[in-house]
């Protein structure tokens, strides 16, 4: 088991997607995308310039991982298929990506990832599909601005900080330290989707 932080700097509910029963990673951090394995765990911790880097945004268990083409196909995952005109959960969906049959090449909905007209927005697209693997969990807790703050133990525990202040993710960890925060986070008593999207009062 292993676990992977990393400071979640805008948060509108679109990476990670914590709706209709399920977390999805399935735009942004293509590296640990890439290496997270079913059992291990990903925290997202709040950003410093909104005054929350002491405080989780989520953390969840994965315990599937499949690539973008069944991701799209999958009727679970429907609902995550954003509607821009519809609620700010359906607007932010993240089941965006599937690949042309004729071409191969990547096809982009109209999303938070393409540009303000809709149009596909390359960098994105290159950046996401970078990894084809979505990870997905039914063991997770999303608090979104509501998160609670992380206790001083884990902030240094024998000089390991759970948080990455900056870019890019941390992940070694010492298998004690990953398994008494685990069990911190299971003492709380939470589960699945507890709070709103901290920027969702900045979205239209």
């Amino acid at each position: 088991m292993k676990l992977y932080s990393y400071v979640v700097a805008r948060d509108f509910g679109f990476a990670p997607n914590p709706f209709y029963r399920f977390c999805t990673l399935g735009t942004c951090k293509p590296i640990i995308r890439r290496c997270a394995k079913v059992g291990d765990w990903i925290v997202g911790t709040g950003s410093k310039t909104r005054g929350c880097e002491r405080h989780l945004v989520f953390v969840m268990r994965v315990t599937e991982v499949m690539s973008f083409n069944h991701y799209w196909s999958d009727p679970r995952f429907k609902q995550k298929k954003p509607n821009l005109r519809g609620s700010k959960k359906q607007a932010f969906g993240d089941n965006i990506y599937y690949q042309d049959p004729a071409t191969c090449e990547w096809c982009q909905l109209d999303s938070h990832h393409t540009h303000p007209d809709g149009t596909p927005n390359i960098k994105n697209i290159n950046k996401d599909t970078k990894t084809d693997r979505v990870l997905i969990s039914d063991d997770y807790i999303y608090w979104g601005g509501e998160g609670p703050e992380i206790p001083e133990t884990y902030l240094n525990f024998c000089g390991f900080d759970l948080r990455k202040v900056r870019m890019g993710h941390k992940s070694n960890f010492p298998d004690n330290m990953v398994n008494e925060f685990v069990d911190w986070i299971r003492s709380l008593g939470n589960q699945g989707y507890c709070g709103t999207p901290l920027d969702w009062s900045k979205s239209p």
